[in-house]
């Protein structure tokens, strides 16, 4: 069970985060433009496309009318989706976690074909390629 002075200070650290992080004020589908639009308590708008957000990737426009924010501003969610999006690191990560991004960067970074990648895959092809695996007993 959670004492009261617990209770009081994680409510002062919620104030301290409210002041110091932006909230959400508003937040719409523009069909316009095919951007989801977040307006922050700092007067700052957000504008992305919906795709770009980890857990939006397959919405459509239709999945985007309903958007509710939660109390503390933090938190927007889809419910024609069931999505949340975390305000916060939506903006540090840049719309999706650090792990999720991460994963999309190198998705990319992957496929990306460049001189450099292709003399180094020659070289690495003269000495004999990718090292095997060892055998593993019993397979």
């Amino acid at each position: 069970m959670v004492s009261h002075d617990e209770f009081e200070q994680a409510n002062a650290r919620a104030e301290k985060r409210k002041r110091q992080e932006p909230s959400a004020v508003f937040a719409r589908y523009d069909k316009r433009i095919h951007r989801l639009v977040i307006g922050l308590s700092s007067g700052i708008e957000v504008a992305f496309p919906p795709h770009s957000a980890e857990g939006l990737e397959r919405a459509k426009p239709a999945d985007l009318d309903l958007i509710e924010i939660s109390p503390s501003g933090l938190g927007l969610h889809f419910p024609k989706l069931d999505a949340d999006l975390y305000l916060p690191a939506l903006l540090e990560g840049f719309l999706g976690s650090r792990q999720w991004m991460a994963a999309k960067l190198g998705k990319h970074g992957g496929s990306v074909k460049s001189a450099a990648k292709t003399v180094a895959a020659q070289k690495n092809g003269r000495l004999g390629g990718r090292p095997r695996k060892p055998a593993i007993a019993g397979s």
